[in-house]
């Protein structure tokens, strides 16, 4: 039997929140575990490092920033919704808060570092992976992803690799310049850059069918959003 159209959103907008909370506690728990943070929260975790900031505010100003780089990098292409990014990003940002808060603890062993980073990548690709099915606002870090693509002519995979890559630079680069050392880029950052996209495509293969279909979202299109990022 066929979902209600007001069903089918209620499901959308539900998996969709269920994304950002567990983005926001993959992302915590990458930055718990010692063993180097993904690309993208580098710029901001660095900072704040080093700067001894609050890291979910350090990030809702990164995120921001990769809003407005959307509007130049777009053009007359640019879409006045994105502005809608800034205050996903401030949600975003409290939820780092309130989940850096919740999980206030330090691994003092190896294996529970590694333990860590398995459950970041974990939810990390989970949470990307339902919150680009649900098409509605967009992670301002994919959205920039997607726009260098475009920029270049080339898909949001090409994109991603390009902030990655720039993000990791930058990171380096602050790091040596303020406090004479790399923080944040470690063994945990190439693995997060590898696995993530291969625990989205085992998630999507088991989930993704049943989620589409209790929100009323055509799967058409959706296995090129996936594959783009893997």
């Amino acid at each position: 039997m066929k979902n209600s159209n007001n069903t089918c959103w209620i499901w959308r907008i539900s998996f969709y929140l269920m994304g950002l909370v567990i983005l926001s506690i993959g992302l915590t728990l990458n930055t718990k575990s010692g063993l180097g943070v993904s690309p993208i929260i580098s710029v901001p975790f660095s900072i704040s490092n080093i700067l001894n900031l609050n890291f979910a505010t350090v990030t809702f100003i990164v995120y921001t920033g990769f809003v407005l780089l959307q509007f130049i990098i777009k053009g007359k292409n640019r879409d006045i919704k994105d502005i809608l990014q800034i205050p996903f990003s401030l949600m975003f940002g409290i939820l780092l808060n309130f989940f850096g808060g919740m999980l206030d603890f330090h691994p003092t062993t190896m294996w529970q570092s590694w333990l860590l980073l398995f459950g970041a990548i974990i939810g990390t690709a989970v949470g990307v992976s339902m919150l680009i099915s649900m098409k509605l606002i967009s992670n301002p870090a994919d959205a920039l992803a997607q726009a260098v693509g475009d920029l270049f002519k080339k898909d949001l995979g090409f994109g991603k690799n390009v902030l990655d890559i720039t993000c990791v630079f930058i990171t380096c680069t602050i790091g040596l310049v303020l406090s004479r050392k790399i923080i944040g880029i470690g063994i945990g950052t190439l693995i997060c850059m590898i696995a993530v996209g291969r625990v989205i495509a085992v998630f999507n293969k088991i989930f993704k069918e049943g989620m589409l279909r209790l929100a009323g979202l055509q799967a058409v299109n959706f296995d090129n959003d996936i594959k783009d990022i893997i």
